[in-house]
């Protein structure tokens, strides 16, 4: 967990990242953000896979749940990227107190009551979970090159292949009991993204219905390969929710 510039008087951005990351792929882009920031982080993830494996969805919460209370901040932005928007949506709801506006960069956005999978196509859900139930979580390197790190550098897509955390299944799996978040709200398109397509993103942004709609010409990990533009469409919104 990391944070910074703790201040109660101010409105901060806590970021959700994607699964099989670590929390601080925001790094780059919240330190260049003139407000307090927390990087949640995700249960277990010094632990084995073993370990993971039993970690249900509410978990997950949890855990993040825990580090929001634990933060000197009280009002403040939910962003959330690709699973993340999932996790996001329950934290959203147990928080509205405090929620002040939702961003969700490429992040997966399910009906009400919906799980990660049930936002795909029926072709590719049914594959993912066989895959995941054989497989495991992690992806083959050839995939994540191709897909998470389409756009990155060499060095980039070997730090990610090379640091992927496996999750629990039951992540990607369990409903999330929790309803659109009644603030202001922002959906980053990825244009270049290899992972959640044109339209699987327009689908998720029509779940979320945000006031905002913005895009970066980038793939699906826009904190690495275009953190300065990401950073921009935040401070933005951050003027729009507190203007």
């Amino acid at each position: 967990m990391t944070t910074q510039k703790h201040n109660q008087q101010t409105v901060g951005f806590v970021f959700v990242n994607g699964a099989g990351l670590a929390s601080g792929i925001w790094s780059k882009v919240a330190d260049g953000l003139e407000h307090p920031c927390l990087l949640v982080d995700f249960p277990l993830r010094e632990g084995t896979i073993e370990a993971r494996k039993e970690l249900a969805l509410a978990d997950y919460v949890t855990h993040m749940q825990k580090q929001v209370n634990e933060w000197g901040v009280h009002k403040f932005i939910l962003v959330a990227h690709s699973l993340g928007g999932v996790l996001a949506l329950k934290l959203a709801s147990l928080f509205a107190d405090r929620l002040v506006g939702f961003v969700a960069v490429g992040a997966a956005i399910p009906r009400n009551g919906g799980s990660f999978l049930s936002v795909l196509p029926f072709p590719k859900r049914i594959l993912l979970a066989a895959i995941m139930r054989i497989m495991g979580t992690k992806p083959p390197e050839s995939a994540m090159r191709t897909g998470l790190c389409n756009d990155l550098t060499p060095e980039q897509a070997l730090e990610i292949t090379n640091g992927f955390i496996p999750e629990s299944m039951r992540v990607y799996t369990d409903r999330v009991d929790a309803s659109i978040p009644d603030v202001p709200k922002l959906y980053v398109k990825l244009i270049k993204d290899k992972e959640f397509g044109p339209a699987l993103q327009n689908k998720m942004a029509s779940h979320l219905s945000p006031q905002y709609v913005q895009r970066l010409e980038t793939g699906h990990l826009p904190m690495l390969s275009d953190p300065t533009g990401l950073r921009l469409l935040l401070q933005n919104f951050f003027l729009h929710v507190n203007g």
